[in-house]
């Protein structure tokens, strides 16, 4: 592969292999950027709408708990009263909700949208020109 290289580079003057070089250069950062603004599109599309789905699921959620309560609130009234049923529901909702919205934080914030292969072919890109002007 040298002996190509050299007998490439021996055949085109410097002044051609660094246009070369430069129009190679710039077609690979359009490819880059290209990358990252797919990247970046399909990202942002899943976060909406995963974004959506929970909405959508916290709604039906919140009414289905709202029936479930009251529900509750009723039968346990009829045992120890209605106003300490109602406390003691309201405690253990107010609980378990604290506990899915924190989880639901946690893995939030695990998310990233950071063109992870943008990054990674850009580095390849740096290293490749390097190579080339040494």
């Amino acid at each position: 592969m040298e002996a190509h290289d050299r007998r490439y580079a021996e055949e085109h003057t410097l002044g051609e292999l660094f246009s070369e070089l430069t129009t190679d250069a710039r077609t690979l950062v359009r490819q880059e950027l290209e990358l990252a603004k797919t990247e970046m599109r399909e990202k942002a599309a899943k976060v909406g709408k995963d974004a959506g789905l929970i909405a959508l699921g916290g709604v039906l959620l919140y009414v289905g708990t709202l029936v479930l309560i009251a529900a509750a609130v009723i039968g346990l009234g009829h045992l120890i009263g209605y106003g300490l049923s109602a406390l003691l529901i309201g405690v253990v909702v107010a609980g378990t909700g604290a506990a899915i919205a924190l989880g639901a934080k946690k893995d939030l914030q695990k998310s990233t949208l950071t063109p992870e292969e943008t990054k990674k072919t850009m580095k390849e890109t740096k290293t490749w020109i390097r190579s080339q002007v040494h």
